[in-house]
């Protein structure tokens, strides 16, 4: 890239980052300084702020780049993300978000002690969600350093590695002097910037199409070196039975993943009541369906204007695909519209990831202090407060994700997220259906249901192509493959509901039904919530 690409995009990304760090500022000078105020914003947000929050958080750089790439070089199989991301949120709203605000005070871990032992389901909670954290973490960290090298023209790998540095650090001060108030703010602003740079990029290419979205797909297609095949399922999952079976762990992964992310389930305390939460999801399946929309024409235009082969060129994951297509769309490289344009999308993706980073540290660090910290410290011992720990914790969780960031620069970005989707699927969503679903349920199932998703999910993850075994793979030089699918949702999603209730009815423990009436009163009409 130019020398005035450079300059510009850095510029635009100064900007943003000048800007968010002003509301971070503003937003330290008038907090409280109260759990409630870090973790939660005071629960003063609207449905519709929350709700554009909720996009801001979701509507990452695994959307945006990463899937757009996937489509741009495999076509209608790069769908199944579209549809599995959004698809996701049906589940959200009819299973999680009001149940959730109504149980829970700042984490999964309040949901699930609310009628268990305390302890062992809060340090299993705080771990799950920790772990699905980070690994949601990386992806975003990988994807700002494939910005950036593309943007300095692939050449320095030094670059890449103070990018990643550089957000980590950013990420950092976001959460500890703004918290939950100031991550919401730059999370409603990104999803405006976000939006706009997608609708302007859609319409100009539906313009270069001259409105005519069967000679975009055609154009894609002949482009794409597969032909009618690039429009047809199986270019990616559909050459063998283990990429048929890959398929199927992907889509679940995906559809039941999102009711897991810890993140995701943060928002809902964020507003003050129930109704909230649910109009909150209401805003947020608009804004991100339409914006799902928009990726389809942006995956298919890349392939039509800029080609498979170029995109591939640039970075072997597709994670500069769509750069890319606003350079060219913009009037090529060297040109004004095309500089101007490429820095733009540039920035809007930077901000993106910025965005997605910070509410991510900020709910692993809240399970750090709120659930871990509170449960392993030594009785007797001096305190700290939540918040204090909260903080630290950020720092720690930042430097973990700056390292696997490192590690992982060269898969794509959207592939990672459907990793971590897995995670959450297999740890998470087991032990909150149940515990909002199931009389019978006990602490033993609780915890089961937990290690039960987490640690298959991890160990096949470790035993998959995606770390060993073949040229593509995080370390391609040795060979520990033993797990033929490349996502452990087919296999680790089951066995989280199966340790659950394998725990529950082998437990000696009696369920208190009591506290699960209790629960249930308060989940579906709000009493006593918090």
């Amino acid at each position: 890239m130019t020398g005035e690409h450079q300059t510009l995009a850095l510029l635009l990304f100064s900007g943003f980052v000048g800007v968010t760090l002003a509301i971070t500022t503003w937003v330290s000078r008038n907090r409280r300084g109260s759990a409630e105020e870090f973790y939660a914003g005071g629960r003063l947000f609207s449905p519709m702020e929350n709700g554009f929050a909720i996009a801001g958080d979701y509507m990452s750089a695994a959307s945006f780049l990463g899937v757009t790439g996937l489509i741009a070089l495999f076509g209608y199989d790069g769908l199944l993300y579209v549809v599995g991301f959004l698809v996701a949120w049906l589940v959200v709203l009819f299973l999680v978000a009001e149940l959730v605000r109504n149980c829970g005070r700042f984490t999964l871990a309040d949901v699930v002690a609310a009628r268990m032992r305390e302890r062992p389901v809060r340090i299993a909670a705080g771990i799950s969600s920790v772990t699905v954290s980070v690994l949601y973490l990386v992806a975003q960290m990988v994807g700002a350093g494939s910005l950036v090298a593309l943007l300095l023209g692939g050449t320095s790998g030094a670059a890449r590695a103070w990018t990643v540095i550089g957000v980590g650090a950013l990420m950092v001060i976001y959460v500890s002097l703004g918290g939950m108030r100031a991550t919401t703010w730059i999370q409603i602003v990104k999803a405006v910037l976000l939006l706009g740079g997608t609708i302007v990029l859609m319409v100009l290419v539906m313009v270069r199409f001259h409105g005519d979205l069967d000679g975009l797909l055609l154009t894609a297609a002949e482009r794409s070196g597969h032909g009618e095949a690039f429009l047809a399922p199986g270019l990616k999952y559909g050459g063998d039975w283990t990429a048929r079976f890959d398929f199927i762990s992907l889509g679940l992964a995906l559809v039941l993943g999102t009711a897991g992310l810890p993140h995701i389930l943060s928002r809902f305390y964020t507003v003050p009541t129930a109704r909230a939460a649910r109009r909150s999801v209401v805003w947020a399946v608009g804004l991100i369906g339409g914006f799902y929309l928009m990726t389809i024409v942006l995956g298919f235009g890349a392939a039509a204007i800029v080609g498979p082969e170029a995109v591939r060129g640039s970075n072997a994951a597709g994670n500069t695909a769509v750069p890319l297509l606003a350079l060219d769309l913009g009037g090529g490289a060297g040109s004004t519209g095309g500089t101007v344009l490429f820095a733009v999308v540039a920035a809007v993706a930077f901000a993106t990831i910025l965005a997605v980073v910070a509410g991510i540290t900020l709910a692993s660090s809240a399970s750090v202090a709120h659930d871990l910290y509170a449960s392993l410290r030594r009785p007797g011992g001096k305190p700290r407060s939540e918040v204090a720990v909260a903080r630290i914790a950020a720092v720690g969780v930042g430097v973990v994700a700056i390292a696997l960031g490192l590690l992982a620069r060269d898969l794509n970005v959207a592939f990672l997220v459907g990793l971590a989707f897995a995670v959450a699927a297999s740890a998470n969503l087991p032990v909150l259906l149940y515990s909002l679903f199931w009389p019978g349920f006990t602490t033993r199932g609780a915890v089961w249901a937990v290690y039960g998703g987490l640690v298959p999910a991890v160990v096949l993850v470790v035993l998959s192509p995606v770390v060993s075994g073949s040229p593509d793979s995080l370390f391609p030089d040795v060979d520990f493959q033993y797990f033929p699918l490349q996502n452990p949702g087919l296999v680790s999603i089951p066995l989280g509901f199966l340790a659950g209730w394998l725990g529950t009815v082998t437990a000696a423990e009696v369920p208190d039904e009591a506290k699960h009436a209790e629960t249930e009163v308060r989940s579906l009409t709000g009493a006593g919530a918090a």
